[in-house]
C-alpha cells in the first residue's frame, strides 16, 4: 500500500535520493523493535537515567549549539557568516578605482555549498559540525547576540509573510507528548491528514529542551512517515502548519523528508499568492535549509506583482535573496527601481537588512542607488542597531564606494558603540575601512582596544582578517600595544584550522608583515611543504601569489632565516605570471606610459630607463633609472596605493618601499596627487617636474 501511495514521488525530478531514504524510513518503522512498548521503554529509561543522576549521554543538540530558530534570532552562522562567499567579489568600482595588485583578504571561493550528510532520519546532527574532524571544530559561543530578524518588528504587515520566532506556541507538558505519541501507534494507517497535522502541531509546543527526545522517538519517526504518505493530500494551510511545526521541533535542515516537502511546495507554487510564497520561503529560512527549487518559483512570480509590492514584502524578498545568496539578473533593475521608490520610507533596521541582503546576494546596483540607501542610513544612524550599522558598511565595502558623510558619522558612532559590540561586528568595521582604504583612528583605536578582551571568541578567520585590516591601514604595534600579540597568540591556538582554511593563515601573516611583525613559528608553518601542498590543492583558491609575497619578504627582511622556502620553480612561475599581467594592464595606463616617455626624453634615450618589477612579490611595476653606478628607481601603478585622502601608503606598498631600501635602491616617489594633474600639462612642464624630482634625490 505504501509503495502505491508513494509511487507519484518517483516522477519528481531530483528526488531519487530522498525517496530512497523515505523507503528506508518505512523499513525502519516496520521493524518489530519499533513497537509501541519499546518506544515507551526507551523514553522511560531516559527519564530514569536523568532522575538517578546517571552520566549516560543522549543526543541533545541544544546543549551544544543554538537551535536554528534561536540562532536566527541571535548571531548564528546561517544568517551572519557570509564572508567566504561575498568578500572576494570585486564590484564595479565607483569613486575608488579597483587596484589589480592589491592583495585581497579573501580569495575567490566556490559558491557551491558543502554537501549535507543525510544519515538516519531520527538522528541527524548539525551537518557542518558532524562533517568536520574533531581537530577542525571551533565551537566558539557567540560573544554578543544580535537579532538578525529585528526588521520584522518594524511593521505589523510582516506578520503575514514571516514567522515570529519570539512567539512560541503555548507549551504542553511531557506527559501530554507521550499521550500524543501513544495515539500515533493506535491510529497508524488510519491516520487522516488532519490527524497528522494535529499531532505535529501539538508536539511542536514542547519545551525546546524536550524536542530532541521527541525527534529520536520511534513513534515520531512513524509520524513523519505518515506525513510523507499524506503529503499530496494536505491543504495549503495544512502544509504551512506542518512546516511551522518543523521549525519549532528544530528538525535538522539536512533531514531527508524536507526534500520531499520542498518538491510538493514547489509543485503548488503556482497556486499560491505572493505573500504565501514569501511566508513559505521564510519558514525554510527558519529551518535553515537552502531550497533553490522553491526559490526559483518565488523569484519567477516577482515580475507579475512588482508594481503591487508593499515595503514589507520588498524588504522580506530582499532578505530571502540575501539568505539564498542569489538575486536573479533579470530582477536586479526592477527591484532597484522599487527600492528607490520606497527608500525614504524605510525604518532604520530595514535599511540594515536591505544592505546586508545586497551584500550577501552579491547584487551590484547603481552608484546612485547605493548613495541613496546610504544617505537614508546616515539620516537615521543614531537609531540603528549595531548590527544594522555594520551592514551598511558591508554594502559600501562590497560596492567600493566611499560615502564621506557616513564614514565621518562612523568616527562618532563607533567609539561609543565598540565596547558592547561582538567580534564579528568589530571585524566588519575594520574590514570596511581597509577595503575603502579609509584610515581614521577615531574608528580603529576603539576597535583595537576592545578586541583583546574578546580574543577567546575569535575564530581563526576573525583573527586573520583583523590582522589584515589593521596591517593594510598601517596601524603600528606601538600604537595598539595589546592588539597584535593577543591575535598572534590566537592564531597559534588555532593552527589545526589552517589545514582546512589555509587562506586564513596567509591573510593574517601578510597583514603582520606589512607592519614588520614576523612570528617565525607561524611563518615556518605557512612555508612548510605540507602546508604549501594543502594551499595549492584547491582549484577554487589562488594562493600562489600570497605564498610568493610572504616567501620573498622573508628572504629580504629576515636575513638569518634558515626555515623553509618556496621552491625556485614556483617562485619563477608566479613572477612570470605577475609580469605578464602587468604588461597587459598596468603598463598600458596613461600615467605609466607618459612617465616612461618623459623620463626617456629627459635622460636622452631608452637605454637610461628600464620598466620592470624590481620586487615582483609586491605586485607593482617600477621605472628604474640609471644615473650613475648605483641605480635609482622611480616607482610610479596609483591612487590606490595610499589611504583615502591621505599621503600614508597602504601596507603592501609601505612594505615595498622598505624592502627597496633594504635591497640598496633609493626611492623617488611620483605621488599621484602631483603626477596625475600633470598628465594634462605640456611636455615641458612634465620634464621640469621630473628633473626637479631626480635632482632633489641626489642632494
Amino acid at each position: 500500500m505504501l509503495s502505491r501511495r508513494l509511487a507519484w514521488l518517483r516522477y519528481l525530478p531530483g528526488l531519487t535520493k530522498d525517496f530512497a531514504q523515505a523507503q528506508c524510513l518505512r523499513e525502519y518503522c516496520d521493524k518489530p523493535e519499533a513497537s509501541e512498548q519499546d518506544g515507551k521503554r526507551e523514553v522511560r529509561q531516559r527519564q530514569e537515567a536523568t532522575l538517578q543522576g546517571d552520566y549516560t549521554l543522549h543526543y541533545n543538540p541544544p546543549s551544544y549549539h543554538n537551535s536554528k530558530w534561536d540562532s536566527v534570532a541571535s548571531q548564528g552562522h546561517t544568517d551572519n557568516d557570509e564572508d567566504e562567499q561575498c568578500l572576494s567579489i570585486l564590484a564595479p568600482s565607483f569613486r575608488q578605482q579597483s587596484n589589480c595588485y592589491t592583495v585581497s583578504s579573501s580569495r575567490r571561493l566556490s559558491n557551491s555549498k558543502n554537501t549535507l550528510l543525510e544519515i538516519a532520519l531520527n538522528n541527524v546532527s548539525e551537518p557542518e559540525t558532524a562533517s568536520l574532524p574533531q581537530s577542525h571544530r571551533e565551537p566558539v559561543p557567540p560573544d554578543v547576540k544580535v537579532d538578525t530578524r529585528a526588521f520584522q518588528k518594524c511593521r505589523p504587515e510582516y506578520a503575514s509573510v514571516t514567522l515570529d520566532l519570539t512567539q512560541r506556541p503555548p507549551p504542553i507538558q511531557w506527559d501530554q507528548a507521550l499521550l500524543l505519541l501513544h495515539k500515533v501507534t493506535i491510529l497508524k494507517g488510519n491516520m487522516q491528514p488532519s490527524d497528522v497535522v494535529h499531532f505535529l502541531k501539538e508536539l511542536s509546543r514542547l519545551h525546546p529542551e524536550n524536542t530532541p527526545l521527541v525527534r529520536s522517538d520511534t513513534r515520531f519517526v512513524m509520524l513523519l512517515r505518515y506525513s510523507v504518505e499524506n503529503l499530496h493530500h494536505f491543504t495549503q494551510c495544512q502544509l504551512l502548519d506542518v512546516l511551522r511545526s518543523f521549525v519549532w521541533l528544530d528538525l535538522p535542515s539536512s533531514h531527508s523528508i524536507l526534500g520531499l516537502y520542498e518538491a510538493e511546495l514547489s509543485r503548488r507554487a503556482s497556486q499560491m499568492t505572493f505573500p504565501q510564497l514569501l511566508l513559505v520561503a521564510d519558514l525554510w529560512r527558519c529551518i535553515g535549509r537552502q531550497v533553490p527549487q522553491f526559490l526559483e518559483h518565488l523569484y519567477g512570480s516577482v515580475s507579475s506583482c512588482i508594481g503591487l509590492m508593499s515595503i514589507s514584502e520588498l524588504v522580506q524578498l530582499l532578505y530571502i535573496m540575501g539568505e539564498g545568496r542569489q538575486c536573479p539578473a533579470d530582477l536586479v533593475r526592477p527591484v532597484e527601481q522599487l527600492l528607490m521608490h520606497h527608500v525614504h520610507k524605510l525604518e532604520p533596521e530595514e535599511v540594515g537588512t536591505v544592505c546586508l541582503a545586497l551584500f550577501k546576494s552579491q547584487t551590484s546596483i547603481s552608484e546612485g542607488a547605493v548613495n541613496q540607501i546610504t544617505d537614508k542610513a546616515h539620516s537615521v544612524v543614531e537609531k540603528m542597531s549595531d548590527f544594522a550599522m555594520v551592514n551598511v558598511l558591508k554594502l559600501l565595502r562590497f560596492s567600493h564606494l566611499d560615502h564621506r558623510a557616513w564614514l565621518e558619522a562612523m568616527a562618532q558612532e563607533v567609539p561609543h558603540r565598540a565596547h558592547k559590540m561582538g567580534v564579528q561586528g568589530l571585524m566588519h568595521v575594520a574590514l570596511a575601512c581597509s577595503a575603502l582604504h579609509y584610515r581614521n583612528d577615531c574608528i580603529l583605536m576603539p576597535v583595537a582596544e576592545r578586541l583583546p578582551s574578546l580574543v577567546s571568541h575569535c575564530r581563526s578567520k576573525d583573527s586573520c582578517k583583523l590582522l589584515w585590516a589593521f596591517g593594510t591601514l598601517g596601524v603600528l604595534p606601538s600604537q595598539i600595544p595589546g592588539f597584535y600579540p593577543s591575535l598572534i597568540d590566537s592564531l597559534r591556538q588555532k593552527k589545526s584550522a589552517f589545514q582546512r582554511y589555509p587562506e586564513h593563515l596567509l591573510t593574517g601573516l601578510l597583514g603582520l608583515v606589512f607592519v614588520s611583525q614576523f612570528p617565525e613559528d607561524l611563518i615556518t608553518l605557512a612555508l612548510s611543504p605540507e602546508f604549501i601542498r594543502v594551499a595549492l590543492k584547491s582549484p577554487q583558491l589562488e594562493l600562489k601569489k600570497d605564498l610568493f609575497t610572504l616567501d620573498e619578504t622573508v628572504a629580504l627582511e629576515l636575513p638569518h632565516w634558515t626555515g623553509p622556502r618556496l621552491v625556485s620553480e614556483l617562485r619563477e612561475e608566479v613572477a612570470e605570471m605577475l609580469w605578464k599581467y602587468a604588461q597587459s594592464d598596468v603598463c598600458q595606463k596613461p600615467e605609466v606610459v607618459q612617465a616612461e616617455c618623459a623620463l626617456k626624453d629627459l635622460l636622452g634615450g631608452d637605454q637610461f630607463v628600464r620598466k620592470r618589477m624590481i620586487l615582483p612579490h609586491t605586485r607593482s611595476i617600477d621605472l628604474e633609472v640609471h644615473l650613475d653606478s648605483t641605480g635609482q628607481p622611480v616607482p610610479v601603478s596609483n591612487r590606490n596605493h595610499h589611504c583615502y585622502h591621505s599621503e600614508q601608503l597602504l601596507g603592501l606598498h609601505a612594505m615595498k618601499r622598505r624592502q627597496l631600501r633594504l635591497a640598496g635602491y633609493r626611492v623617488v616617489e611620483l605621488s599621484h596627487w602631483e603626477w596625475f594633474p600633470l598628465l594634462r600639462k605640456s611636455r615641458t612642464e612634465k620634464l621640469a617636474y621630473l628633473h626637479c624630482k631626480l635632482s632633489s634625490s641626489l642632494e
